[in-house]
């Protein structure tokens, strides 16, 4: 059934904040619930595997603004900044008024740099004294907007990428406060407000976690808000203490705020406008005068909404239900949100690394907050697939992080070295977009911050426990495994040694295809063979990786379904498929494709498949792998159908940056990149029946699904170009060369689908 046919904007966006000419045809925000996801998961492997009670959620918040924003704006519901605690939850039922956030969506990080707005009958000094009551069904939100309708006021937010719009709605006459407070934990914000400019500016300190726990990070955020004074009528607070008319107050171990007093009228609409920066006050007072100009709040949610647009218009579903479309444009919705723009409307940005230098970017946007552990896995290569310029600009402020701190960064966050996860995977980012031609001679310009990531520590000790470097690199070379009389103290993480090990051997594939593009052919023998060193921890007596000593002792009591210290967030039954660049290897060491198959299919019978965990989003997509293409149909379709629902609770787990939502628009649309940092794909189960993807340099991709539905999960032909297609992968190059794809769908699994001797993915050590 053709239930709706996308007009798309084709206008190409040039700055990374500035929005096409004119709005899209036919609006996607219909399909679009920033809700998704900020209740509690009900999902049955959520319950089974999950850790601690925050990755029962979704870890995401509804946001306004426009894709990729420097500052997201978003209710609040929680005030603190500390880990893992969103500003927003389903949950809670007292509303605490509008956050400038730099929440990362869907972590268990923490927000930095934000303050609160909130507009109140009573002069109160903490959210929690100033939280009114509300409901869900006076909320109304949309990427571009979010509106609450309180008894005494309609409230309605929207941003564009640096700047907000506040617009207050009195429903009666009253005296009413406009209560400012920087979110600072630590009680170091500070207010100024400078009443003959109306004008009130707000600091908020900086601090790290992970590595440096609690240390300053070299910047804050700051904004200047832009507010109708009537004279007099302002003051500030310190604690609990209230200063009448006074315009200066910083915090000294006590959180502190500003307040703007107004008699007003029914009817009477109060606009405040709201600049951000992480540079200084001046720069936040030019993003806000740039962005906003003369616009009223119509203008600027217009403006944000054309661009949210434009960016989901990458991807045009012609065929499929509307409750499917609302959670597909909803997951692109949330692979949009980071890395955020760090860098001002005139490029200017605080250096990384806490130096306190400020930098500009020159013909390019910095970007910041990357969720790398989580998102090299489909978040960047569906940009790298759908928004190359924009990936670009990611890759090249990679770069730059490395040139600026002396190391290439393993887990980018608040502008500053966190080592928060395991692996290196900074090296699959750029390598996934070396070999899908994007800043490739930059990249190759920076070869030697990943040489040195893979082959030296840092000189000191205060480095390393800053953050720089792999974590236990040294066991790793002399071993070829990271052993676990090594504990890896010196890191949040701990431990840990088996999936460091898995995580090292991949990424330093990654590096071996970057050192073969550049011509340097023994780094790429060396990183290659390096690739291998996931056989060091899998032990063929259990069939399963397992923990190991120097001495080459197997760990003693060993059960895969058991969580253990050496394995990262899991088990063994759930990592020791992590060998997303060799996986005929690891079928060699489990006995063959039929064994392989086998173990696969007890892995999903025992109920041990996560997917609300990242490490194994590529096992569904395996099968293939073994001659058994038809599997990886039946497993992702049921993944898609109860992992993944349209109510609040509707995410298995932490949504993670956009890595939880990219699986699901790559498995929608029938393939996966199981081998980032390879120009691949292998196929899975379309969920819709005509989908349309728009890439760079005009060029189309037609998928045509005939018979797709709920039942039709199973592939029994295929054609390209008019041609058959006999291959369970398709390449990066097939798909930026355009064309039509035709699946015709059945309800009986095709096991004799593809044929041939081309029909598996790649092998990538064939000729090694």
């Amino acid at each position: 059934m053709r239930n709706l046919l996308f007009l798309v904007l084709l206008i190409g966006v040039g700055a990374a904040c500035e929005p096409p000419l004119e709005p899209a045809s036919i609006s996607y925000f219909p399909f679009v619930d920033p809700f998704i996801g900020t209740a509690p998961s009900t999902t049955p492997s959520a319950l089974r595997h999950s850790e601690a009670q925050s990755e029962l959620r979704g870890q995401v918040v509804p946001t306004a603004g426009v894709p990729f924003g420097m500052t997201q704006w978003t209710p609040q519901t929680r005030a603190s900044e500390q880990k893992c605690i969103a500003p927003y939850y389903y949950m809670d039922s007292s509303f605490q008024g509008i956050r400038g956030s730099h929440w990362m969506s869907g972590s268990c990080t923490q927000d930095y740099g934000s303050i609160t707005l909130m507009i109140s009958r009573s002069l109160e000094t903490e959210p929690e004294s100033w939280a009114v009551p509300f409901s869900h069904a006076q909320e109304k939100s949309t990427p571009a907007t979010y509106e609450l309708t309180l008894p005494y006021v309609k409230l309605a937010m929207t941003g564009s990428c640096r700047a907000g719009v506040l617009r207050a709605t009195f429903t009666q006459a009253d005296t009413i406060y406009c209560l400012l407070t920087p979110n600072s934990d630590e009680g170091e914000g500070a207010v100024l407000i400078d009443e003959k400019a109306g004008e009130i500016y707000l600091r908020n300190p900086v601090h790290r976690i992970y590595q440096g726990w609690d240390e300053p990070a070299g910047f804050s955020g700051h904004f200047v808000v832009s507010i109708e004074m009537e004279k007099g009528g302002y003051g500030s607070w310190q604690g609990q203490r209230i200063y009448q008319g006074e315009n200066a107050v910083e915090g000294k171990g006590q959180r502190v705020g500003a307040y703007v007093r107004k008699v007003v009228k029914a009817g009477e609409v109060w606009e405040i406008r709201i600049g951000s920066s992480f540079t200084d006050e001046t720069h936040a007072r030019q993003n806000m005068v740039r962005e906003l100009s003369q616009k009223d709040f119509a203008e600027v949610a217009t403006l944000a909404q054309v661009q949210w647009e434009e960016s989901l218009g990458k991807v045009e579903v012609i065929q499929g239900k509307p409750e499917d479309m609302e959670l597909f444009y909803t997951c692109l919705y949330r692979t949009c949100l980071l890395p955020r723009v760090y860098s001002d409307v005139d490029g200017s940005y605080p250096a990384f690394g806490g130096s306190g230098r400020i930098h500009r970017a020159e013909g390019f946007t910095y970007y910041g907050d990357f969720s790398l552990w989580d998102t090299y896995r489909a978040q960047h290569p569906l940009l790298n697939l759908l928004q190359p310029e924009r990936a670009e600009d990611m890759v090249r402020s990679l770069c730059i992080k490395a040139s600026e701190g002396g190391w290439l960064p393993i887990f980018p966050a608040w502008n500053q070295y966190t080592s928060a996860m395991i692996g290196d995977h900074a090296v699959s980012v750029l390598a996934d977009a070396y070999v899908k031609g994007i800043w490739s001679e930059g990249i190759a310009r920076n070869y030697h911050y990943l040489w040195q990531n893979a082959m030296e520590s840092p000189e000191t000790r205060q480095e390393y426990l800053d953050g720089k470097g792999r974590r236990a690199l040294q066991s790793y070379l002399s071993l070829g495994y990271i052993p676990l009389d090594d504990p890896v103290k010196e890191s949040f993480h701990k431990a840990e040694q088996v999936s460091r090990t898995l995580e090292y051997a991949y990424d330093d594939f990654a590096l071996s295809q970057i050192a073969r593009g550049i011509g340097k052919r023994k780094d790429f023998e060396r990183f290659k063979l390096r690739g291998l060193n996931y056989q060091h921890v899998f032990d063929p007596r259990v069939g399963f990786v397992r923990g190991k000593y120097k001495n080459g002792r197997w760990t003693q009591d060993f059960d895969p379904t058991e969580k253990a210290e050496y394995i990262t967030e899991g088990n063994a039954w759930q990592y020791t498929w992590y060998v997303p660049h060799d996986p005929y290897g690891l079928i060699d060491l489990m006995g063959g494709q039929q064994a392989f198959g086998q173990k696969l299919d007890a892995l999903f019978e025992q109920e041990q498949y996560w997917h609300g965990n990242e490490p194994g989003h590529q096992i569904p997509y395996l099968y293939p792998y073994a001659q058994q293409a038809w599997k990886t149909q039946r497993d992702v379709s049921r993944i898609r159908a109860e992992e993944y629902g349209n109510g609040p609770g509707g995410l298995t787990g932490n949504e993670d940056a956009g890595q939880m939502c990219a699986w699901y628009v790559f498995s929608a649309l029938g393939f996966y990149p199981v081998c980032p940092g390879t120009p691949y794909y292998v196929l899975g189960s379309p969920a819709f029946g005509e989908v349309i993807l728009h890439m760079p340099e005009g060029k189309s991709v037609h998928w045509t699904n005939y018979l797709q539905s709920e039942e039709n999960i199973y592939i029994e032909s295929a054609r390209r170009n008019g041609k058959p297609f006999e291959r369970s992968w398709i390449s990066h190059q097939e798909l930026k060369q355009g064309g039509n794809w035709e699946l015709i769908m059945q309800k009986a699994p095709q096991k004799n689908w593809p044929r041939g001797p081309l029909s598996t993915p790649p092998d990538l050590y064939a000729d090694f």
